[in-house]
């Protein structure tokens, strides 16, 4: 609950007709089913005798045996785009509710973050005044049944689990509970309702007059979501932001215009596109960004892509704040999402965009050769580019220079301003073995039963930090936790280690409190050296006012 593989190409000479498709299909959206969509465009085509239209014609008239052409169009359009850029994908109607879900800001559900780590559902968190909150489910709380169907031991996939849980608003599943400290099972019904998504996954203030805030995703709701978290952070006395965009893979274009302009001033370029026509689509700030005043610092590493990179490409062609961590991903093409009527739809790149300099960051590929394409991050860890700038190259005809003139590239991602490698200090055999085998993890949960109480009553980050300095032997029980789970101690890799685990721990048992994400990130930041990096940063910038 927390958190474009194509075959190889089969129809080479096709290229051209399905340019063409792609292209025109919009102009069907709604009449037809992706079938008929296909034949009526194919028999207006611009060429007519071209041999895609001739051969679909062929088959659906003249082959000696039925065939649906509904499947046929299934695995024809995936091929016709797979001849095109790695970001133009078709998306079959079964998997649309899954990927557009994250976006849209809401889904049906019982509103509860749950974990099956020992095969029982768990509740974490239950999210404030949703429905399992009004039928008086708690975190803490274990799923033991639903409508009357055992689940707990049954090594059930917890994707089966979301999708008993789930369903349309103002339907009910029942609910059988094992709580602690009561002997029978707890019978509930719980009335599904709208659960919201969040975008920002964290927000708090950090240290000083420094705020944190993690977007995960550029959703439906993300610049509103903005909105009221820095109007939160203003009133704490907050004049600084850092912005952690780390693994935010993108979303809605017109989200990271809006959070763009916040943070920039009235006539400031934010972004441009450019179709095949050379028709380009300008973007500026209109002043009324509320964060204009306030010193940012953007995070990111090589999971930030598309809409990550308008925004950071936009503070930093701008002069506008700095950018910390490791080079971006590199996408650079604008995708317009054509729905057809039976629930699919095609993404279709239309347009690419460049940052107020002029630069694409998007990075090079060839047409067909997708595995090399998404290689290319392993390709960076093996060539030593997470743990060292001088290993990127970039060529000088990509050079190109800010207001301020500071020299920035385009042609593969967005290079931080600041470069922070790698962070494996912390790493030893030790701590991979009891992370890797999920022991750290189910400690916390262990722990959160124990103390179940006061972790409940947690409202502030403050009270979180003093309940957790309170316990002074975390780290050793946990310990004596992993040896009676077969994890023998090894003195000197918990010595190099112990810092980083302490901080796991603190984290997931922050996580397991009602500020949930907030109580992680705020126990994380300690050992994540990008974050401390920018702390620095604009600390030093605070002084240099």
């Amino acid at each position: 609950m927390y958190n474009n593989s194509r075959r190889t190409i089969l129809f080479p000479l096709l290229l051209a007709a399905g340019v063409l498709t792609g292209l025109a299909l919009g102009l069907y959206v709604g009449r037809h089913d992706a079938a008929s969509q296909l034949r009526g465009l194919l028999r207006s085509a611009v060429l007519p005798t071209n041999k895609l239209t001739q051969t679909l014609a062929l088959i659906e008239n003249q082959y000696v045996d039925s065939v649906s052409m509904d499947s046929l169009a299934e695995h024809v359009i995936p091929q016709l785009l797979a001849e095109l850029d790695p970001h133009s994908v078709y998306i079959p109607a079964a998997e649309m509710a899954q990927l557009n879900e994250p976006l849209e800001g809401e889904f049906d559900g019982i509103g509860v973050v749950f974990n099956m780590a020992t095969d029982t559902v768990i509740v974490l968190n239950v999210i404030p005044q949703g429905p399992s909150d009004k039928a008086g489910i708690r975190a803490g709380d274990r799923i033991v049944a639903i409508n009357d169907s055992l689940v707990a031991g049954r090594k059930i996939p917890q994707n089966d689990i979301v999708k008993r849980l789930r369903g349309r608003r103002g339907t009910t599943v029942r609910l059988g509970l094992e709580r602690r400290g009561i002997d029978d099972r707890v019978e509930v019904e719980v009335v599904r309702g709208a659960i919201p998504i969040k975008s920002i996954e964290a927000a708090f203030r950090i240290s000083g007059t420094t705020g944190y805030i993690r977007l995960g995703q550029f959703s439906r709701t993300s610049f509103s979501e903005l909105r009221r978290a820095l109007t939160a952070l203003r009133a704490e006395g907050v004049d600084r932001i850092i912005f952690d965009l780390r693994g935010n893979s993108g979303g809605y274009f017109d989200q990271a215009i809006a959070i763009a302009n916040e943070f920039l001033h009235e006539g400031q370029l934010i972004v441009y596109t450019e179709d095949r026509n050379h028709k380009q689509l300008r973007e500026y700030a209109d002043g009324r960004g509320t964060a204009q005043d306030m010193e940012v610092a953007v995070l990111l590493d090589e999971e930030s892509a598309s809409s990550s990179e308008i925004l950071a490409g936009a503070l930093q062609d701008n002069d506008r704040g700095t950018i910390v961590g490791r080079r971006s991903f590199g996408k650079g093409l604008v995708q317009r999402q054509i729905p057809y009527s039976d629930g699919s739809a095609l993404r279709l790149t239309t347009a690419r965009y460049y940052t107020p300099t002029g630069r694409s960051i998007q990075k090079p590929y060839t047409i067909g050769d997708e595995e090399d394409y998404e290689g290319d991050i392993l390709n960076r860890y093996l060539n030593n580019e997470f743990f060292s700038a001088d290993s990127i190259r970039f060529a000088d005809s990509l050079r190109f220079t800010t207001p301020g003139g500071k020299t920035v590239y385009g042609g593969g991602g967005i290079m931080p301003d600041i470069f922070v490698p790698a962070d494996t200090t912390g790493l030893s055999k030790y701590y991979i073995e009891v992370a890797g085998r999920n022991i750290l993890y189910r400690y916390t949960l262990d722990y959160a039963d124990r103390h179940r109480a006061a972790l409940n009553n947690v409202k502030t980050l403050d009270e979180l930090q003093t309940l957790l300095d309170s316990d002074a032997t975390l780290v050793d029980d946990f310990i004596r936790y992993a040896a009676r789970q077969g994890e023998t101690p090894r003195r000197r890799d918990i010595v190099r280690s112990r810092r980083l685990i302490e901080a796991q721990l603190r984290a997931y048992i922050g996580r397991n409190t009602p500020l949930e994400e907030n109580g992680f990130y705020a126990n994380i930041h300690p050992v994540d050296n990008v974050v401390t990096c920018a702390i620095e940063i604009l600390n030093e910038n605070g002084k240099n006012d």
